[in-house]
């Protein structure tokens, strides 16, 4: 799964916007990878959400992963989950998930990244690297430095999270991550489009064309 831009659509970040466009044309500007996040939305809400935004991506060959919910990945379709330290554990995910599922996991440690790994996830968010406003965390800041210490400690992919933005993005690559993430350096911009594309070009990887 190709991780370099990763967005992590967060639907109680865009409350009262459809999350569905600014998906679309975050894709249009060379996002890889979307995680579907919806912490306070009805179980209801967030499966019409989740299919609304499979349908969207399957057209562009783009992996949906849904937050926490295995039930939700496995009703729509979804390539996969990205689960939290306080979640099901991966190793319990895998046994419910189809086959070739991927697995991802929030850490903040090497020990955690460790043990994502020994429990069958394919990749781990490490974060939060900088300061962020988009998700309440009292977990240490983990900079380039702390990024670098994760990498050097498993062999799945390192999704680095937490305060991306265009200015530092190509820090954590170099560090190195596979990957970022970004909420609120997408959906916050006036342009999802453009600002997927500048922080692509950010890192050094030029973002490509997309039809949606």
């Amino acid at each position: 799964m190709d991780l370099t831009l990763y967005l992590v659509a967060d639907a109680d970040y865009v409350a009262g916007r459809d999350l569905v466009p600014l998906i679309e044309n975050a894709v249009r500007g060379g996002v890889t990878a979307v995680q579907l996040r919806a912490k306070n939305s009805s179980h209801g809400d967030f499966l019409d959400l989740a299919r609304r935004a499979a349908a969207v991506l399957k057209t562009n060959r783009v992996p949906l992963l849904i937050n926490d919910r295995v039930d939700i990945a496995l009703a729509c379709g979804a390539a996969g989950v990205h689960l939290g330290q306080d979640d099901v554990p991966p190793a319990l995910a895998r046994k419910v998930l189809a086959k070739g599922a991927v697995i991802g996991v929030s850490v903040n440690t090497p020990e955690e990244a460790e043990e994502a790994e020994r429990q069958g996830a394919d990749y781990v968010g490490a974060g939060p690297v900088y300061r962020t406003s988009t998700k309440d965390t009292d977990l240490p800041v983990l900079g380039p430095e702390g990024i670098r210490r994760i990498r050097d400690r498993v062999r799945i992919q390192v999704v680095a999270i937490g305060g991306i933005t265009e200015l530092n993005a190509r820090a954590a690559r170099e560090a190195g991550a596979d990957g970022v993430a970004a909420v609120s350096a997408i959906l916050g911009a006036p342009d999802p489009e453009q600002a997927a594309r500048g922080l692509r070009n950010a890192m050094g990887t030029r973002s490509p064309r997309r039809r949606i």
